[in-house]
């Protein structure tokens, strides 16, 4: 669902995903099952998502285009 966005959101910022796992306190793997869209998010996750790549849930879900 958010997986392609998640991956080019960490590609631009050059983060590695161990980096980004470690910010949301998750498991590498599990971010990894989030950017391959094997797993969804839950909401507190999806939120802190959207507070540490500084755009929307609704961009984060392909909701809208703009951040």
């Amino acid at each position: 669902m958010c997986g392609q966005r998640l991956k080019e959101l960490r590609i631009e910022r050059n983060l590695t995903q161990k980096q980004v796992s470690e910010y949301l306190h998750i498991n590498p793997v599990t971010y990894l099952h989030y950017e391959k869209d094997q797993r969804e998010p839950p909401l507190r996750v999806l939120a802190d998502m959207a507070i540490f790549f500084d755009v929307s849930a609704d961009y984060l879900l392909g909701l809208t285009d703009e951040y």
